[in-house]
């Protein structure tokens, strides 16, 4: 019995396979177009229904659901005709947008090279919304030519790094400028003396926001782009940043001055910086162009701490100059600049047209003596002093003498307004609100050509900042209507110069 229980090892039978999974068998290419037709008519014959009544349909499939008494076939039933109406539906939109994709390439007038043309000039969101059109624009969209010029400033935040990242990799080495960061309005002309900064005392409004408003959505803005929204500049061994030649940087709060120096470090072919509400040093980031920059040639750097940052140097001035010679446009808004600071720029840039000070604190205007001819700053065009406190009613006197002695005779634009008047010769703190030791009648008279802006207040009748309506602090009146009878004698303006010059040595301007 035993023996018959326990059969021997040897005797054992051997394990039966495990049936594997069927496999399909490659199709026999001379049977596939027999099968397409029959799939065809199938198909064919299926789409017809669409015709029939939806509850004829819907009857049919119950009964034939009915029809199966298991559950699991059933189930198996209904996934399929699930399955079954997705891929018709998959593809009928695929092949509704290969006709559209079709019809639009006959249709549309222009060639892929104007095309690409015609969608460089777009602004990134129009841009997105045609390539979403068609797949022919989509391929349009996609060439990098179309992303050379990168603009994605916003009134309110909603852009992300991500989406730089994504902009910047499909511009690849056709990158040519790059604009990021929140503009509270319009993008104002080159030239205007608005300030675009969130979050600076004496901001002026230029969108329909309240301060209140804005001060509420800072925290949003600073979570939108971060210090790492210019890091793909240097990625790919910094293909993109090599060619950049714009950079426009508006209010984004995060960035910080390793972040910005690092970007700035990215771009040895930058011809173009306009930095506006960012909390970062005026030395660290003059060092960092003067360094990685030398073909520069419009620097615009407006400070979001207006009158607190006086990091300036005079051996970062003269590196400057030194570094940068092809520069053309300067304005530093906002920042405490000091005369002898201020003469090594202009009088060291020997290609300098258009100079902009505005709410400089510090400036007395004496680094403009004996400049504007051989000395330097002949070829200067513009000339902006707007709301400069500490400019003094003597030192622009001296300057419009210099425009009757004939230098400065590039010059086209000048604006000393200012909302606290000029400050008084002799007395820091007086204040003057009318024109009467500066020639201004002869100065307009002989040079028609300069449009001349000189906007005061009534004596005594100064309102703060935050009272006044937007109106008030952006109209710029010509002075050739309204001051032709401040005239005043020349002869006695000199003599008056002459006789305060060693006066006029502020206390406040040795380096800091």
């Amino acid at each position: 019995m035993d023996t018959l229980l326990h059969t021997p090892t040897s005797m054992a039978k051997r394990p039966c396979p495990i049936p594997s999974s069927p496999s399909t068998p490659p199709p026999n290419p001379n049977k596939l177009p027999n099968m397409n037709n029959q799939v065809g008519n199938l198909l064919q014959t299926f789409l017809n229904l669409a015709d029939s009544h939806s509850l004829s349909i819907d009857q049919s499939f119950e009964h034939l659901l009915d029809s199966s008494p298991c559950d699991a076939d059933q189930s198996l039933l209904i996934d399929r005709a699930l399955k079954l109406g997705s891929l018709l539906l998959e593809a009928g939109n695929r092949s509704a947008r290969k006709r559209s994709s079709f019809h639009n390439s006959l249709t549309w007038a222009l060639p892929p090279d104007l095309t690409i043309k015609l969608f460089s000039m777009l602004d990134a969101q129009s841009l997105c919304y045609a390539a979403a059109t068609c797949s022919m624009f989509y391929k349009c969209a996609m060439d990098p030519l179309c992303y050379a010029n990168i603009d994605l400033t916003t009134v309110v935040p909603k852009v992300n790094n991500a989406v730089v990242s994504t902009m910047i990799q499909r511009a690849g080495k056709a990158l040519r400028s790059l604009k990021l960061g929140i503009v509270p309005g319009p993008t104002l002309p080159h030239g205007s003396c608005q300030p675009l900064v969130y979050g600076i005392r004496n901001a002026v409004e230029v969108s329909n926001f309240s301060w209140n408003d804005k001060k509420t959505r800072q925290g949003k803005e600073s979570s939108t782009l971060t210090r790492y929204c210019l890091t793909p500049l240097s990625g790919e061994n910094g293909a993109a940043g090599a060619v950049l030649r714009g950079l426009h940087l508006y209010n984004i709060e995060r960035i910080d001055n390793t972040s910005l120096c690092g970007a700035l470090s990215a771009c040895p072919s930058l011809l173009d910086l306009e930095i506006i509400g960012l909390h970062v040093d005026l030395r660290q980031t003059l060092v960092s162009v003067s360094m990685n920059c030398p073909l520069i040639e419009r620097l615009f750097f407006e400070s979001s701490k207006t009158g607190r940052d006086d990091s300036l140097k005079s051996s970062t001035c003269v590196d400057l100059v030194n570094n940068c010679p092809n520069l053309t446009s300067l304005a530093l808004r906002g920042f405490k600049l000091y005369d002898y600071k201020l003469r090594i720029l202009v009088k060291g840039f020997c290609k300098l047209k258009y100079v902009d000070f505005s709410t400089s604190y510090s400036i007395t205007g004496s680094f403009l003596r004996n400049l504007g001819g051989d000395m330097g700053g002949s070829l200067l065009e513009v000339l902006i002093f707007r709301d400069c406190m500490h400019l003094k009613e003597l030192e622009v006197a001296r300057l419009f003498a210099s425009v009757l002695a004939g230098d400065f005779r590039f010059l086209r634009y000048l604006d000393i307004s200012n909302r606290e008047g000029l400050a008084a010769a002799g007395d820091s703190y007086g204040r003057c609100y009318s024109l009467s030791i500066i020639p201004t009648k002869q100065v307009l008279e002989e040079r028609p050509d300069i449009c001349l802006l000189a906007e005061f207040p009534s004596e005594g009748s100064f309102v703060d900042l935050g009272q006044m309506t937007d109106s008030d602090l952006t109209s710029e009146v010509s002075l050739s209507s309204q001051l032709s009878s401040r005239a005043s004698d020349g002869l006695s303006f000199m003599c008056t110069s002459e006789i305060n010059y060693s006066s006029d040595q502020t206390s406040g301007n040795e380096e800091g």
